[in-house]
């Protein structure tokens, strides 16, 4: 039998919103694969181990995903994960990738996923809080009321269309284009909130727009709702 890789969110940073099927699932397989040259510095590591110790005990194994937009060096990187995973698949062995947030979005866990697939390995993905729900609890206020509409969007990404008139606006990535990005959400018409490293020891809150500072780093969600 070959084993199956699993792709298993680990939550926005404070450990103590990983699900308890992703607890259970760490802790009944041996093999943890995880998005860095070096597993142990890794975000999802540091999360993971925090509630689950026994987590150093694993066999670790890396699967570099460099951040890049030359599209042969991405290719070429999820080819080796994805065989680096297979060896271990071949021999019956589980394989459990860490992943922040949840699994389903924005995951580098889905490129190696479609690999293994097309190879024939099995593959599961197990849900993780994903980080806009987290910073929207962390700022005590809702996504989204009665009809209202939540648009997800990669900022970096989205900077030449106007936001959607209507709704609550989720802007991910937003770090490396911070001045672009609340001069998109100023043309909106809307205020919003911010939350930098939710869930960790580094974590910083931003209440309006014009407090959000132009050098923040990766982690940073930002919420625009319609005013």
């Amino acid at each position: 039998m070959k084993g199956i890789a699993y792709g298993v969110g680990v939550g926005p940073g404070d450990p103590e919103m990983m699900t308890l099927k992703a607890v259970r699932i760490i802790r009944e397989n041996d093999v943890i694969a995880l998005p860095g040259k070096n597993p142990k510095e890794t975000v999802a590591y540091k999360i993971a181990s925090a509630a689950v110790p026994e987590l150093a005990q694993k066999e670790l194994i890396s699967v570099y995903m460099p951040m890049t937009h030359n599209k042969e060096e991405q290719a070429r990187c999820h080819a080796e994960g994805a065989a680096k995973i297979e060896t271990y698949l071949e021999q019956g062995k589980n394989v459990v990738y860490l992943t922040l947030g949840d699994s389903s979005i924005y995951c580098t866990f889905t490129y190696l996923q479609r690999i293994l697939e097309s190879h024939g390995y099995e593959t599961r993905l197990v849900s993780g809080i994903p980080s806009f729900c987290a910073a929207a609890a962390r700022m005590n206020t809702p996504l989204s009321l009665w009809d209202e509409q939540i648009h997800i969007l990669p900022a970096a990404h989205s900077l030449q269309e106007p936001l959607p008139e209507k709704g609550t606006c989720v802007l991910m990535k937003s770090g490396s284009r911070m001045t672009q990005v609340k001069q998109l959400i100023r043309g909106s018409g809307r205020d919003a909130v911010m939350v930098e490293n939710c869930g960790t020891e580094n974590e910083k809150v931003y209440c309006h727009v014009d407090e959000i500072p132009d050098d923040a780093g990766y982690y940073s969600l930002i919420i625009a709702r319609e005013n």
